[in-house]
């Protein structure tokens, strides 16, 4: 079965081309022009992942992030516009697991979209079998097999690209992972000194996880090193 993508983009040409190149590398690929119907195609084809633009008419892609967000479990990607680093972080604010600056080459697109499916063991046909399979710190439980986070035996709903942050900390908890070495692993690139991406996911991860933004102790930052996921503080 093809991976099934969603491409929310009002340029009907830009749209055909991006689709027909997908498309030649075996994704199946449909359009949606508008940002106010958007949201209920996302929520009723439940495709594997969705390539988000930002300015659509109708709603503007950081309103459908925000609205299907909490209801949509596959992955989406977002065009924001070129070097517009409050458009980048907004839309991991709000959930996004990735970004592009437009205009974007089809083969970064290509090679992006891989690396987001490669994340997702169930699309990507399952996961190494002498990997780790799940974590526990007290009364924190976080599963790769399942995808799951639990906190005092409740589930914390997060995106796909904050579980994979979330569990890269965990599974080096008690060490220091810089954000060349979380952006490394996680995305394929280097840290350049102004990529906000892993901050901002923090952020959120500590929002979740009810770890004090102003004193974190459950996902610590170590000034000038990095972050650190403790092996303690989770009763």
């Amino acid at each position: 079965m093809k991976t099934r993508i969603l491409l929310v983009e009002d340029d009907d040409r830009l749209a055909k081309l991006t689709a027909e190149y997908l498309q030649k590398n075996e994704f199946e690929v449909a359009i949606e022009a508008r940002g106010d119907t958007a949201e209920a195609r996302i929520l009723a084809d439940d495709p594997d992942l969705v390539i988000l633009d930002i300015m659509l008419p109708g709603k503007d892609g950081f309103e459908v992030c925000r609205s299907v967000r909490a209801r949509y479990k596959g992955v989406i990607l977002m065009l924001t516009a070129r070097d517009e680093d409050l458009d980048q972080i907004l839309g991991l604010e709000l959930g996004a697991d990735d970004y592009l600056s437009k205009p974007v080459q089809p083969r970064l697109l290509l090679a992006r979209i891989k690396a987001l499916l490669r994340r997702t063991p169930a699309l990507a046909g399952g996961q190494d079998g002498n990997a780790v399979a799940e974590l526990s710190f007290g009364s924190f439980r976080i599963s790769q097999a399942m995808r799951s986070v639990m906190l005092g035996g409740e589930t914390i709903d997060l995106t796909t690209a904050e579980f994979d942050l979330l569990w890269l900390l965990a599974l080096h908890a008690g060490s220091v992972l810089s954000r060349d070495d979380l952006l490394q692993q996680l995305r394929g690139i280097g840290f350049d000194g102004l990529d906000r991406s892993i901050d901002a996911r923090i952020s959120r991860l500590r929002r979740k996880l009810s770890d004090d933004p102003e004193n974190p102790t459950r996902i610590k930052t170590v000034r000038g090193k990095g972050y650190l996921f403790s092996k303690h503080d989770w009763q």
